[in-house]
Formats: C-alpha cells, structure tokens, sequence
C-alpha cells in the first residue's frame, strides 16, 4: 500500500462535501481543462493520491462557485494531501503490518488528540513491552502471528513517542474499564503494567480514568474504540474500531460525533483522575501480594 487509505478516503470525502449540488462533468467542464471527470473521480473515490496543487485548484474553484474555504481548513486540506506522501519510520516494519494497522500509526503520528475506551486491555500507547507481548502471543490466533511477535512489539513500543515527543506530544485521554487491571498474566507483568499507569498518568498530556466493575449498564459495553482528533478540525476526527480479525474506521461526521458523545458518557461514569489513580495503586499492590 503506497498511500494510507484513509487518509485519502477523508480526503476524498471533505472534496466531495464541498462539490455539493455540482456534478462531476459539471466541475470538469468549469475548471478549464485542469481536471476531467475521470481524475476528479479518483480524488474523490480514493483511488489515487491528489497533489496539493490539484486540492489547492478546487478549492479556489468551489470558493468561486460559492463554496469558500477558510485558511485554516484550506491548511489542513494541504496537510492532509501531503502527509499521504510521506515516509514514517514504521514503513521499515511494512513486512509485519496489515493495511490498516499501517493507517492507525500514520494518523496517530499527526493527530493532535487520541480519546480511548478499552474495555478488556490496557491501551496500545500504554502497554509495557512485557504485556504487548504475552497478549499478542495469546489473542495472535495464527502462528504468522506468532512469528512476527517480536516486531509487533517493537511497532507497539515505537507507536508510544507521539505521547513523549518534545514537540506537540499527543494528548491522550483513556478510560479504562476496571476488569482489564485484574487481567492475570506472567511473573510480575501486571504489576510492572500498572506502574507503567500510574507514571504516565502524571505526564500532562495523559489523562487516565478507570471504569469500575461496579458500574451500571453503559455504552461502553457495545465495545472498545478510539477517537483520534486534529486540533482545529473536528470535522477531520476519525474513530477506529478494532476486533478480533479486523479493524475499520469511521468517517463520518455524525457518527464520529454519536462516538464522542458515548466517550463523554464513559467519562462522566468512570472514577475520577485521583480516585483512578488510587484504585491502580491498591490493584498493583493486590497483584505485588499475588507473587
């Protein structure tokens, strides 16, 4: 896979937002010549990657049709094409990635925000080296999974400089559900994930609440998600949902915004910051007496 997909899906997606009423043929016929039907097609379908003189070329065509884009969107527009483009040190892993784990590292590398909800596991961006690899040894369910192991880790590792980068480091919002802190796994693995918790939870950027099992029936229940966020540009949010055999991501506006509003609820049932935070200690030191 040359370009992330969803990158130029979003992108395709916001273009033809902006078409609106206009047809294709339409369009075609009053750019002059700089695109056909055919071209306009492909941008828009996501089956190639626009150049940001032809995303700059729309835009200022759909401005004088009266469809006119502010700077900071325009920018953001820009950035989106270009950033299909580029080259990240996970490409180097390309062997050992599927397709869309490929497009989840390209877009948290750019986002600005990541809002998560896990229901049964410690977040990716949180995980030691140590529980990555007993669960991805345990849900692999192949052995090409299996013999991959010790890359995966490394990409899971590698995925967490976004949240301690010196410039713009992601900010991060988990909330996660109380059972995944009583999960039992090897010699002293827990006990390390969950000082892993606590220590990143002082970072600034990182917010951590827990969900406890003691909570009613809840939206979360319907599954674990994240929302990955663009400062800005809300309209450019995307969710990804992930499963056993596959992972898919949300696009559209009003069904990204029914999962922000689900995270608020999650939000306001989980403990708070400080009471979270106390519950891991007292669950690490359950698990310290364990061994």
């Amino acid at each position: 896979m040359s370009v992330p997909t969803v990158r130029r899906r979003r992108l395709g997606g916001k273009l033809r937002a902006l078409r609106a009423e206009f047809t294709l043929e339409e369009i075609a016929e009053k750019s002059g010549g700089l695109f056909n039907v055919s071209k306009l097609s492909r941008i828009e379908g996501a089956k190639t990657a626009a150049k940001p003189a032809d995303v700059n070329a729309l835009l200022d065509l759909y401005g004088s049709l009266g469809r006119p884009v502010d700077e900071d969107f325009r920018a953001a527009l820009i950035e989106l094409t270009r950033e299909g483009a580029k080259r990240g040190w996970w490409q180097s892993y390309r062997a050992v990635l599927s397709p869309v784990y490929e497009d989840l590292i390209s877009l948290e590398d750019e986002a600005t925000s990541f809002r998560t909800w896990q229901m049964g596991l410690i977040p990716g961006l949180l995980q030691t080296g140590d529980y990555a690899r007993e669960f991805m040894t345990r849900i692999g369910m192949s052995d090409a999974i299996e013999e991959r192991i010790d890359a995966l880790v490394e990409v899971r590792l590698a995925r967490q400089a976004v949240l301690t980068r010196r410039e713009d480091p992601m900010t991060l919002w988990a909330i996660i559900g109380e059972e995944a802190l009583h999960t039992r796994c090897g010699e002293g693995v827990m006990r390390d994930q969950l000082a892993r918790l606590l220590a990143m939870a002082r970072r600034p950027n990182v917010t951590l609440q827990v969900l406890p099992s003691g909570a009613g029936p809840h939206v979360g229940q319907m599954g674990s998600y994240s929302v990955l966020g663009f400062e800005g540009h809300p309209d450019l949010d995307v969710v990804h949902v992930e499963s056993l055999t596959s992972a898919l991501y949300v696009e559209d506006a009003e069904q990204v915004d029914v999962y922000g509003q689900a995270f608020e609820q999650l939000r306001a049932a989980a403990l708070s910051v400080e009471l979270s935070a106390e519950r891991i200690a007292k669950i690490r030191n359950e698990h310290d007496h364990d061994h």
